[in-house]
């Protein structure tokens, strides 16, 4: 059995810094593109999307998805 602990991601306190890392946020998957240092995902309608690190960390962010 789980503990509430183990069923909820824990968000890590800074955000990855390895090239093509991925994290999610907001239901998406954002991959850490290394040339500008830049989150780059997909909007809600399929439109590429990037962010800067201090966005991800505004609008929160986890290693896992979540539903």
């Amino acid at each position: 059995m789980r503990t509430a602990m183990e069923t909820q991601p824990q968000q890590a306190e800074e955000l990855p810094t390895t090239p093509c890392s991925v994290v999610w946020s907001r239901g998406h998957a954002y991959v850490l593109e290394g040339l500008r240092a830049r989150w780059v995902g997909r909007d809600d309608r399929g439109r590429p999307h990037a962010i800067s690190g201090a966005e991800m960390q505004r609008r929160g962010w986890t290693l896992f998805k979540t539903a």
